[in-house]
């Protein structure tokens, strides 16, 4: 099984089990839903959502069978993933671990290999040999067993 990073767990809050979790993930809408599950931590402990609600810059969830904060204070620190087949992905979107350790071509050269993604507030960059390129489809030719970029002209 192939598990997504999704985001961590950072806290509890209020007292009817309920936790905060800090995810950048760009597909929250499709993994955040009532009834899907979640791993925690590095065991992968199976919980699944109970509810779910945005609170200021944290994405609260309540887990099933969860319903008092001592029940949810051990998952605190720890790192939420979900299950890769369980997500659906339209044609032309990807998940960042999909990008990594692909070739990257420009011009018919290779440049080197995705090593990293790095979120630059907010914004996403490919790290490329020491250089960085921007995640963005407006610089991607093709995307298979390699990446093709494009209009890289003074970027690297």
């Amino acid at each position: 099984m192939d598990y997504v990073y999704v985001g961590k767990l950072v806290n509890t809050h209020a007292l009817k089990g309920e936790v905060r979790i800090v995810s950048d993930f760009s597909f929250k809408s499709r993994v955040f839903l009532v009834h899907n599950n979640l791993y925690l931590g590095k065991d992968k402990e199976k919980v699944t959502i109970e509810s779910y609600r945005v609170h200021k810059n944290y994405d609260m969830v309540k887990f099933c069978g969860f319903n008092d904060i001592s029940d949810v204070l051990r998952f605190k620190g720890m790192s939420v993933y979900f299950l890769k087949d369980d997500l659906v992905l339209e044609s032309g979107e990807y998940l960042d671990s999909d990008f990594l350790g692909k070739k990257a071509i420009y011009d018919g050269k290779v440049i080197g290999k995705i090593s990293d993604i790095i979120n630059n507030n907010g914004y996403k960059l490919f790290c490329v040999s020491g250089k960085y390129i921007p995640y963005n489809f407006d610089f991607i030719s093709s995307v298979g067993k390699d990446v093709v970029f494009k209009n890289l002209e003074g970027i690297i």
